[in-house]
């Protein structure tokens, strides 16, 4: 059985993949409930009947893409890295 060694570029690549997606779960759950789902169940329907989305949401959600975005090509990189080797 052949298992492909670990290089530079993929240890680099798997290392800001997993930091990525620990931040993207963060930046996921920090987002604000719209209603609907599941944080009506904890108490999220109260709050966001509030308004509109502040400066602090907006930015919450440009992180969140950059994040995602980020992790995607990470799993692109490696994906391409990986059939390459093999």
């Amino acid at each position: 059985m052949f298992v492909p060694m670990m290089t530079t570029p993929i240890l680099v690549f798997s290392i800001v993949l997993v930091i990525t997606s620990v931040v993207l779960s963060g930046f996921v759950l920090m987002h604000k409930g719209l209603g609907g789902g599941l944080s009506d169940l904890f108490g999220g329907g109260i709050s966001s009947s509030m308004g509109g989305s502040s400066v602090a949401e907006r930015n919450l959600d440009r992180l969140t893409i950059i994040v995602g975005v980020v992790w995607l090509a990470c799993i692109i990189a490696l994906g391409l890295l990986y059939r390459l080797q093999a």
